[in-house]
């Protein structure tokens, strides 16, 4: 049977008996996958570096109609993101963005705009060597394309306009609430964390500078943005914690 080949991003691996891993993959032309690769926790191995998280590979994989796992083939390096696999704060970021992947993304399934944003927001986290600016975007991104961003010029229960007040968030809400409506625990979203989301729907990330005025209204956007994937796919983001302490 002949392998297939795809463009790749390594979401996250797993070991698996003495030798092997577990890699769940990305693929541009497959979606989301999940395979073997033999002998890849030895210490002579084929596979290098490769398997990183969120490294930017081209992978090979045999599938078969009868197993859920692919046999991965071969997979080499296309781009690599050493600097922050390897710093623990910028390592946080790549966490957040692995699994949130890994809850949003649908099995099977090709979505070329999300895999443009998985590489853009870690090619910043990279280049710049901050996560926070394009954590807020990948979170931001990966609402809107997935069709569940909330209104952000309205309270989602009474209707009423925010103008400049704040409006209020929280996990297990899919909206935006004023402040007459909001309920005890539920985070404030400011109006510059909503213009600045104005600015990550119509600028690219690797085009905005990150000033010390948008760390807040960045912060607060990101929150908002990681609640209602939480509200969407019903599972908590354990990684979370991470960004808490760091």
């Amino acid at each position: 049977m002949p392998a297939r080949e795809t463009e790749a991003i390594i979401l996250k691996t797993f070991s698996l008996g003495e030798a092997d891993r577990l890699v769940s993959f990305f693929g541009r032309t497959s979606g989301r996958m999940r395979g073997v690769a033999s002998g890849a926790r030895r210490i002579k191995n084929r596979y290098g570096s490769t398997l990183e998280i969120l490294s930017h590979v081209q992978l090979w994989y045999i599938e078969k109609e009868t197993r859920d796992l692919v046999r991965i083939q071969q997979c080499e390096l296309l781009e690599s993101f050493h600097k922050s696999q390897s710093d623990y704060q910028l390592s946080t970021g790549l966490a957040v963005v692995s699994e949130v992947s890994e809850q949003v993304l649908p099995e099977r399934e090709t979505a070329d705009s999300m895999f443009r944003l998985l590489l853009l927001t870690v090619r910043e986290i990279e280049r710049t060597g901050d996560w926070q600016l394009p954590l807020s975007y990948f979170a931001f991104w990966t609402v809107r394309l997935g069709g569940y961003l909330p209104q952000f010029d309205r309270c989602a229960a009474s209707g009423e306009a925010f103008e400049s007040q704040a409006a209020y968030h929280a996990p297990w809400e899919p909206g935006l609430f004023c402040v007459k409506c909001r309920r005890g625990g539920m985070k404030p979203l400011h109006l510059e964390g909503r213009k600045l989301a104005e600015r990550f729907a119509g600028e690219k990330l690797d085009k905005m500078e990150f000033l010390p005025a948008m760390k807040q209204p960045a912060a607060e956007l990101r929150e908002a943005a990681l609640n209602w994937i939480e509200h969407h796919t019903e599972k908590q983001l354990t990684t979370r914690r991470l960004l808490e302490t760091t």
